[in-house]
């Protein structure tokens, strides 16, 4: 299977590097899947959406993310986002007790951290 050069960066840490066979999305014009071989584009990731990237060695991986960049080139994939967590790194318990929060922001951060724990356990 054709694969391409990725790369997940958040501001404060570089989360993956590697070969994929495709990655998904959600941008502001709606979800999106790359594979190789894609136009090339820019494309803002939402506040709150999720990142999925199928490695090619088969792997499922899944990340929350608030903001960024999802740039396409004819040789590489770069996901940059503002923020970014691994679905694995969620502690689910606290993720859903701020749903309960007053603050807009902290409510849907929350919900975009679940919806990645979801994702990535469906991919299982």
């Amino acid at each position: 299977m054709a694969d391409i050069a990725t790369e997940l960066v958040a501001v404060e840490r570089m989360l993956w590097e590697g070969k994929a066979t495709s990655v998904t999305a959600e941008t502001t014009e709606g979800e999106i899947g790359v594979l190789p071989g894609h136009q090339p584009f820019l494309g803002q990731l939402t506040e709150n959406g999720t990142v999925t990237i199928r490695t090619d060695d088969g792997q499922v991986l899944v990340a929350a993310v608030q903001g960024g960049f999802l740039s396409v080139s004819t040789k590489k994939i770069t996901v940059l986002a503002d923020k970014a967590v691994w679905a694995d790194e969620v502690d689910v318990s606290d993720a859903e007790s701020r749903l309960q929060s007053d603050d807009p922001e902290v409510k849907a951060r929350a919900e975009s951290e679940l919806r990645a724990t979801r994702r990535a356990s469906g991919a299982a």
